[in-house]
């Protein structure tokens, strides 16, 4: 089995282990650089650990390991051409009751064009089709009790907002916790996977 650090869980109606994955870009240095002094002013807010930044291309949930080899062969099939990503913008989801604090990515037809590939790639593999729409972002924090007067003020304080733009040249597929689907991560495989050629 390639993914050897797969995280299992136990599905409450099945024996055998699942494994909940998704896509993403992670974020370099000089990115989370300009994220981490965001973290801080939200009493009670859960704040997203360095190694966990990233941006969600696709959200797959638990499959079976037999799913997971077929996930793999799709997603090796996936052309990367490198592309510029810049982040721009704080803000939240879930409106009077925000649950979720984010800082938003530019808009780019070549980011959206590989989240795409990554939907078609899924549906290759068996996986159900996605049915929210795609909306590009590094969660920052997890909002659980807490004041929404607070994270609006928080958005005003911190806007705008902009982080320097980083060449994106390959995607990475990760492995989270199955109960809570959190953090930490685990990367599982980069694409293009170039790791044959450091060997030789």
């Amino acid at each position: 089995m390639w993914m050897i650090r797969m995280r299992r869980v136990m599905t409450a109606n099945a024996d055998s282990p699942m494994i909940r994955l998704f896509t993403a870009l992670e974020i370099p240095d000089e990115v989370a650089e300009k994220l981490i002094p965001l973290q801080r002013g939200i009493n009670g807010a859960r704040w997203i650990e360095r190694p966990d930044f990233h941006i969600t291309l696709r959200f797959i949930g638990d499959v079976a390991e037999n799913v997971a080899d077929d996930i793999d062969e799709a997603l090796a099939e996936i052309p990367v051409e490198p592309f510029e990503v810049e982040l721009e913008g704080i803000g939240e989801f879930g409106g009077k009751r925000p649950h979720t604090l984010w800082a938003g990515v530019k808009p780019s037809e070549p980011l959206h064009i590989l989240q795409g590939r990554h939907e078609s790639a899924m549906r290759r593999a068996g996986i159900k089709p996605e049915t929210r729409n795609f909306t590009p972002h590094v969660t920052i924090a997890r909002l659980g009790r807490v004041e929404t007067a607070e994270v609006y003020s928080f958005i005003r304080a911190h806007s705008p907002f902009s982080a320097p733009v980083f060449t994106v040249e390959h995607f990475t597929l990760f492995s989270a916790k199955g109960a809570t689907g959190g953090g930490p991560y685990v990367i599982e495989q980069r694409y293009p996977d170039f790791s044959w050629a450091e060997e030789d």
